[in-house]
């Protein structure tokens, strides 16, 4: 056997550790919860902060979502940039089903950032008086747990809590593709990094300390990058403090997707790791089939396996992509 194939076959087995080294880390971070955060300590008072742009197939179910939370003191903020969203009467209608619990509309856009979220975001910023505000895309169903989950990923050298999102109910075939690439690739890359305790941001789920924002430059700092993440955890390093995950992950139902929509999505979060977190997006190459695929199919070609390694290696690939 020549040194070629020799290389090839060590590259195949190096990818294959890879691949299961990446697997056990990720299991074992879902499967060890930590609650940082003393029994003994006082709940803090939170703001609940859900930017809105139009309406999709589970935003009712969302949005009740925000009054369900088990704790004890926290109010909610919808922001809508316009006012005349058409998801405007949903939310005054969702709001007047649940009178007990504080919850505000606030309408109109900040331009303080060439990032319309942030702009969207910036009243409710201005208008609450919490230390501690978390920041929650509107297509994410909260758990009742949400907030206590949140809070008890906090220590004292944390300054941001962060958290991708799982797709749940898919309902065509590109949103079960969008489901696999949320649910495979980049919920366990999102883990690994936090295992090796260089967690980064993802703009789902922002959970602020309020004072670290602050001294950073404010809301407006967060448009200073591709991306409200990337900005947020490169600010959160400069004050020498980390972006922690909480124990699991938190869902976001699917529903149909467009594949153009799949597309642009994935382009558009490649891009901002590329711009973001380059030392992140290059090694990504080495999480997926095709460097495996294709030293396989070469070995395959030169008869120094049989043609079903790569056979499998394709359904082994598909099976951890979530296919």
């Amino acid at each position: 056997m020549t040194l070629q194939n020799w290389i090839m076959i060590s590259f195949c087995l190096i990818l294959c550790l890879v691949q299961a080294a990446s697997l056990f880390v990720a299991w074992w971070r879902l499967r060890h919860r930590v609650a940082r955060r003393s029994s003994d300590t006082p709940l803090p008072f939170i703001a609940l902060v859900r930017p809105l742009c139009g309406k999709d197939a589970f935003e009712e179910e969302t949005l009740r979502s925000s009054f369900l939370q088990n704790y004890p003191a926290y109010e909610i903020l919808f922001c809508v940039a316009s006012p005349y969203d058409p998801v405007i009467p949903l939310v005054k209608k969702v709001m007047a089903d649940y009178p007990a619990q504080p919850a505000r509309l606030l309408t109109g856009e900040d331009r303080i950032s060439k990032n319309p979220k942030i702009n969207n975001l910036n009243k409710a910023w201005q208008q609450t008086c919490s230390d501690w505000i978390v920041m929650a895309d509107s297509n994410l169903l909260l758990p009742s747990h949400y907030l206590r989950t949140l809070v008890n990923s906090f220590d004292d050298q944390t300054g941001l809590v962060s958290s991708p999102a799982v797709g749940i109910r898919p309902l065509n075939l590109w949103g079960a593709v969008e489901a696999a690439m949320l649910n495979t690739h980049q919920a366990r890359w999102q883990l690994l990094a936090d295992f090796a305790h260089k967690g980064f941001a993802q703009g789902k789920t922002l959970f602020w300390r309020r004072d670290v924002l602050e001294q950073g430059g404010g809301l407006a700092a967060l448009g200073h990058e591709l991306a409200e993440d990337v900005a947020s955890t490169r600010l959160v390093r400069r004050a020498g403090l980390k972006v922690r995950l909480p124990p699991q992950p938190f869902p976001q139902p699917i529903g149909h997707r467009p594949l153009c929509a799949v597309w642009s999505r994935q382009l558009r979060w490649a891009r901002i790791r590329r711009d973001g977190f380059v030392w992140l997006f290059l090694p990504e190459i080495f999480l997926g089939i095709l460097p495996a695929l294709g030293a396989s199919v070469y070995l395959a070609a030169r008869d120094v396996w049989s043609w079903g390694i790569p056979r499998r290696c394709l359904f082994f690939g598909m099976v951890l992509r979530g296919y």
